[in-house]
């Protein structure tokens, strides 16, 4: 009991020095430009940001092949690529925030935030390839509940926080602090003994022989996700399962911008208290799963998630009335939507690692979860430009409509396979 405690710990850790820079770029980053008068659709343009979370499967079968045996496979990708990111954090100090408007300064800090999420993204598959390979079959919604709990509180940190300090806190302090908080989520890993992976170790020797990836082996290796129609079921699941958080990434916190409130309001009240609510979501999903299969989980999640948007389409429809909006009903309707996010994610994580082979555990968590950031990243990239056509309105109602019909593979994926997701996690 011990153990699997420090384990979950362990992934804990990970994963929220993993979301602290995350956190910034995703939460921070669209509220500081709005405010700077930065149109909807550059907004949306920084979701190239993003790009090497949905291109991380190219590189993710290196990072299953190669590795350090003495010091632990994962841990060898893991320590440095995280000691990386706090050398970009306090390089970032430096750069002068008000030189930002300067096409050379801000040419410089994308190029950083660019090469940030490199890092990031192998990390995450480091990270997910050694939880694959430690968790056990009942101990994976846990593992998965801790993962997002810690994303969730780099969230606060890289996103509410930053903001919040930008009103009273300067630029560089503000980034230090979180190249501490990255550094001191490095601890956990550094003491952890990593276990020697027989399967692994025997499928890297035949790689080996490769020395390098070729075209039939990509084949070779996508067969796998067509083999059965269950597979090819939860692949189309896959593919939509992000479309709607993809439309409405650039446009939720520019609307509350809009709407009129400021960075410290945006920062505690929405981002941090937002996140507070994913972590108690996350919790929920974790015992839910404990009682509910995990197709019913996911259909029944996703369904509340709908109502979140339809709730957030009223807002924006309030405002482009004139009415005026109590920026405690923002607030509740941002958290109610980051709390059913968050269960969302726990129970797809958990599915995802159901379909990981252990041999290829990296590979096939990050091919999954980089199809869902490839839908995201493309969408949210050209978002912002249907949004300041549409309207805040009429675009998140037609967001709302999108995710109903998004429902549809979800049905058939359960209704395929109901035998094998009829019972709950033990």
């Amino acid at each position: 009991m011990l153990q699997m405690r420090n384990v979950y710990l362990l992934l804990f850790s990970l994963y929220w020095a993993q979301g602290l820079p995350v956190g910034f770029m995703t939460h921070a980053l669209p509220v500081i430009l709005r405010a700077q008068g930065v149109s909807l659709a550059h907004i949306g343009g920084f979701g190239l940001l993003m790009l090497p979370w949905s291109l991380k499967i190219l590189w993710a079968p290196w990072v299953d092949r190669l590795g350090i045996r003495h010091t632990g496979h994962y841990r060898s990708w893991i320590i440095p690529t995280q000691l990386l990111t706090v050398l970009v954090l306090i390089g970032l100090s430096f750069l002068p925030i008000q030189a930002l408007n300067q096409p050379a300064y801000l040419l410089l800090f994308f190029a950083a935030l660019l090469g940030m999420n490199a890092i990031g993204a192998t990390q995450d598959i480091a990270t997910d390839g050694l939880a694959v390979n430690i968790l056990q079959g009942g101990q994976q919604h846990w593992g998965n509940t801790f993962q997002v709990i810690g994303s969730r509180l780099g969230f606060i940190a890289g996103g509410g926080a930053v903001l919040w300090a930008l009103d009273w806190l300067q630029w560089q302090p503000t980034f230090l602090l979180l190249a501490g908080l990255v550094l001191l989520n490095t601890l956990p890993v550094l003491f952890y003994r990593e276990p020697v992976h027989q399967n692994k170790r025997s499928a890297n020797a035949g790689h080996a022989k490769a020395g390098k990836i070729s075209w039939a082996a990509v084949r070779q290796y996508l067969a796998y996700f067509f083999q059965t129609p269950e597979l090819r079921l939860w692949l189309q699941v896959l593919l939509t399962f992000k479309i709607a958080d993809g439309l409405t990434g650039p446009v939720l916190k520019p609307l509350m911008v809009d709407s009129g409130l400021s960075f410290s309001q945006i920062g505690i009240y929405v981002t941090m208290l937002g996140a507070c609510a994913a972590l108690i979501g996350a919790g929920i999903a974790g015992m839910a799963l404990k009682w509910l299969p995990r197709f019913q989980a996911l259909l029944a999640f996703s369904i509340l998630k709908i109502a979140s948007l339809a709730a957030y389409a009223w807002l924006a429809w309030q405002y482009e009335a004139g009415q005026a909006i109590q920026p405690r009903v923002i607030y509740a309707v941002n958290a109610a939507e980051d709390m059913l996010s968050a269960m969302l994610l726990v129970v797809m994580l958990t599915v995802i690692m159901q379909y990981s082979r252990k041999h290829m555990a990296g590979t096939d968590f990050t091919f999954q979860v980089a199809l869902m950031a490839a839908v995201s990243g493309g969408l949210y990239s050209i978002s912002g430009i249907a949004a300041d056509w549409l309207g805040y309105g009429s675009y998140l109602s037609g967001i709302a409509l999108l995710a109903a019909l998004c429902l549809i593979p979800v049905c058939r994926w359960g209704a395929n396979n109901a035998g094998r997701n009829s019972a709950p996690d033990a």
